[in-house]
């Protein structure tokens, strides 16, 4: 805590900084540019008695300005290394040096010169590796983050609580809440270290995206002082789980207290809750409350009530919502103008819809992929399929691959129409298109084509591809496959589909079974 306190004041606006110390930090980042060093350890780095005219200047203060002012990494570490060199200031490193200069190379992707720097100097500590633990884990980097934490736990015999809270985040954020779960564990187990709210906190927003909620409300319960954030998290976990009288009740608590009052995250979570269990009165009800309490409604706030507004149709609302926002200063965004899009179309109201599409093209916003999803499942509804194949070509030329769902919908209507050459042009197109097929994507197209008098052979071709990109015919498709080889008359495929498919283990359904023995295939045989 002390640390974060005292940030602010190494962190100083330019404004408060004397301006002659301005001008030498300036003046040793000009220099530093024409010596231009290539590395820490390059043998053709100039010499760095160069900068020795400085030597009066070094203070921590003024030594974090200087390495939080260059641009290039490996200037800023030859700057260290020269003010580490003795002196005849006598000056020495401190802890906010040490925290510049790692974050510098930790935010260029610099984390093996980080440690070896931090080794080096024996500054290695918790605090320093719970920074590189949670830099790995943003870059998903996992299993470097699980072995920097192991390497601290074993050199402080697992005094270490920012590594414990760091590798914790990471595997929350990375979908290991297992792994997590089993490391949480072993802290209370072993009872070196205590758990502290924000060590809580982690777990119960791991254990509520996994949907445990039982585990997180456990976790809470056990906490000695939960913190707002701690609040926050359990109140959106339960919101998102449709837990609405749960999220409430806590919500109530947070009001009779007096270190943890809701606040606007807290307020967003219940609405967002509410309206997507489409009770837009509760939704509104939070909002009208939220206002009341002085609290300043955000943008995910707005599109939470906008998305609710247009899950029930209710167009004309949103509109008057989007002029509220941005009398308050809130600015519409692409998110917003999505949920404005799918409101006209759940109303039927597609032409307004594509209007409006076409008024935010205008107006220079950047449409996302959910932005294009919502009009191609428009299309499909229609069954405007020249439009839905437009938009997911125009998706690619703007940068953005489409998803193998706006696919699958485009086949699914093109066969129900029997139009099946047309859904294995699209399907042979989707490679160039920016998608490759998933398994539902061979599932649509196999199966709508052997429904489609001479198309086994085709059929046959597209199963080897599916087989080849590593998905396996399921039951549905086997079914499908015996079907339009009986239809076809071809006795030999019926055999060997029917004795693949009981290798397998798939049992058939009866008209498969049926299929069989009209082909003469005894369950021996099989």
């Amino acid at each position: 805590m002390a640390v974060g306190m005292a940030s602010p004041k190494i962190r100083r606006p330019l404004s408060e900084i004397p301006s002659q110390i301005l001008s030498t930090i300036s003046s040793i980042t000009s220099l530093l540019q024409i010596l231009n060093p290539q590395h820490p350890n390059h043998p053709l780095n100039p010499n760095s008695s160069i900068l020795n005219q400085f030597s009066p200047h070094l203070n921590p203060h003024f030594v974090t300005r200087v390495i939080q002012n260059q641009q290039n990494p490996y200037h800023a570490l030859f700057f260290f290394n020269w003010a580490s060199n003795p002196n005849p200031n006598n000056y020495s490193h401190s802890h906010f040096s040490y925290i510049a200069i790692t974050d510098l190379l930790i935010s260029r992707n610099l984390f093996s010169l980080a440690t070896e720097l931090l080794d080096s100097h024996n500054k290695l500590s918790d605090f320093m590796v719970g920074k590189l633990i949670k830099a790995h884990g943003d870059l998903g980097h996992i299993r470097w983050a699980l072995h920097l934490f192991d390497r601290v736990r074993s050199k402080y015999s697992g005094r270490c609580l920012f590594s414990y809270n760091a590798i914790l985040g990471v595997l929350v954020q990375g979908d290991r809440v297992d792994l997590a779960e089993k490391l949480f564990d072993e802290m209370l187990v072993e009872g070196v270290v205590q758990p502290d709210a924000s060590t809580c906190t982690v777990m119960i927003k791991g254990f509520c995206k996994t949907g445990m909620i039982g585990n997180a409300q456990k976790v809470f319960d056990e906490m000695p002082s939960p913190n707002l954030r701690t609040y926050n998290t359990m109140v959106n976990g339960m919101c998102k789980k449709g837990l609405m009288n749960a999220g409430l009740e806590l919500v109530e608590g947070m009001k009779r207290s007096e270190s943890c009052l809701p606040d606007t995250v807290t307020y967003t979570s219940l609405i967002d809750g509410y309206c997507k269990i489409r009770d837009l009165e509760n939704a509104k009800k939070c909002f009208d409350e939220m206002l009341g309490r002085n609290l300043e409604p955000n943008e995910l706030t707005y599109n939470c009530l906008v998305n609710g507004l247009c899950l029930c149709g209710d167009v004309d609302e949103v509109k008057r919502m989007m002029t509220k926002m941005r009398l308050n200063g809130v600015k519409d965004t692409i998110t917003t103008h999505t949920s404005l899009l799918r409101g006209y179309c759940v109303e039927g109201r597609s032409e307004e819809a594509l209007k409006h599409f076409k008024n935010m093209i205008g107006c220079g916003m950047k449409p996302d992929m959910k932005c294009y999803e919502v009009l191609v499942n428009e299309f499909c509804k229609l069954h405007k399929l020249n439009d839905a194949i437009d938009v997911l070509r125009k998706m690619n030329e703007d940068g953005i691959r489409p998803r193998a769902c706006s696919f699958n919908q485009v086949f699914k209507v093109l066969l129900e129409l029997g139009q099946a050459d047309r859904a294995i042009v699209l399907f042979n197109q989707m490679a160039k298109m920016g998608c490759g097929p998933n398994f539902l994507s061979y599932n649509a197209v196999i199966c709508g084509l052997v429904r489609v008098k001479g198309r086994m052979k085709i059929v046959e071709g597209l199963v080897k591809d599916m087989v080849r990109n590593g998905f396996n015919p399921d039951a549905t498709m086997y079914a499908c496959l015996l079907e339009g080889y009986k239809d076809d008359g071809n006795e030999e495929m019926v055999i060997r589909v029917s004795r693949e498919m009981m290798d397998k283990g798939f049992v058939m359904n009866k008209d498969a079974f049926s299929a069989t023995l009209e082909k003469g295939v005894c369950l021996q045989e099989v």
